[in-house]
């Protein structure tokens, strides 16, 4: 199972933590953690390189753990950007955890 940590200050996602391989398929044909990877790195690619956020974000392929965090100061430009990036990232893994509960838990910290 993969645990996805959102972590919330003020209502606002301030970093997000993957945990596990979610265990649906053998390693390569896993469509579940396919798309869990797609959704969350495309959300680290948005703050990179669309809203231009120096986030600081590991991956460890190995270990099957992914985590990125926000800056603590960002500007309002930055931080609406930010937002519309994670709270879309956020919806996609909640209907995923919604449809393959027993592969994804999700927690809001």
């Amino acid at each position: 199972m993969t645990i996805v940590r959102v972590k919330r200050i003020d209502n606002k996602i301030v970093s997000v933590e993957c945990d596990g391989h979610t265990g649906y398929s053998v390693e390569g044909e896993d469509i579940v953690c396919a798309a869990l990877s797609s959704i969350v790195q495309t959300a680290i690619l948005g703050l990179l390189q669309v809203a231009k956020i120096n986030v600081n974000y590991e991956i460890l392929d190995q270990n099957a753990h992914l985590k990125v965090t926000l800056p603590s100061e960002l500007t309002s430009i930055e931080r609406h950007d930010a937002d519309i990036i994670l709270e879309t990232m956020f919806l996609g893994v909640c209907d995923l955890n919604e449809g393959f509960s027993d592969f994804v838990e999700l927690e809001v910290i």
